[in-house]
């Protein structure tokens, strides 16, 4: 590196993505799979927005960009009305279309399409359902999120709320991981987060699954 070189080009333009899955919904608690589904929040899903909302809030996110279901359509709404920002919806950001797997319970999933189940686990593309592969969801979710976050400027924060299992591929994608191992991210509760940063050689995941605000990392790895 040169020394015509300064902070801020060793460490990008310090953007900031934080990816926010949805509240609860009833299909949630049944274990019911909803992939393009359009369930909407439980009384305990709307409580859960409101409660991230408030400590999304205080990150001072410069846009919010949302999947079209109404699931994150409402979750992102909790924010907006905080921070007075319009929400962008775009359906590209919608959870995984899995065909016949969608309205079934986890448990008849794997007694009617067991095998399928079984490849997805172990990193096979498979079309669950007769649906979308995993890459063709990264293929449509994560444009959308670098085209948002390439509006922001210089160390901003762009808040995008979607599903948990749109939030993986894209992370998966953003990250350069090969789609065999997506699955080693872990799956993100109810309205928890993830936060991508921007670095010198891209995006690295700072935070997986959070549920409160970020501490600064204080050490040899920053």
């Amino acid at each position: 590196m040169t020394a015509g070189i300064d902070a801020a080009d060793r460490k990008g333009r310090g953007r900031r993505v934080i990816l926010w899955r949805h509240g609860q919904t009833s299909w949630n608690v049944e274990r019911r799979f909803q992939g393009t589904t359009d369930v909407e929040l439980t009384e305990t899903g709307l409580g859960q927005a409101r409660r991230a909302a408030r400590l999304l809030a205080s990150l001072k996110p410069d846009a919010i960009v949302a999947s079209d279901l109404q699931r994150a359509a409402k979750t992102a709404a909790e924010l907006a009305m905080l921070t007075g920002l319009e929400v962008t919806h775009d359906e590209g950001l919608r959870e995984t279309y899995a065909g016949v797997w969608q309205g079934l319970t986890h448990d008849e999933i794997i007694a009617r399409h067991g095998e399928e189940y079984a490849a997805w686990k172990r990193g096979e593309p498979v079309r669950r359902g007769g649906g979308e592969l995993e890459t063709e969801v990264a293929d449509r979710a994560a444009p959308v999120v670098l085209r948002h976050a390439d509006k922001l400027p210089d160390n901003g924060t762009l808040v995008v709320t979607s599903h948990g299992g749109t939030i993986r591929t894209t992370i998966g994608r953003l990250l350069g991981l090969e789609p065999h191992h997506w699955e080693s991210l872990g799956g993100l509760s109810n309205c928890c987060w993830s936060v991508l940063g921007e670095g010198a050689r891209g995006w690295r995941l700072l935070e997986h699954n959070a549920g409160t605000l970020p501490e600064p990392v204080l050490g040899d790895d920053d």
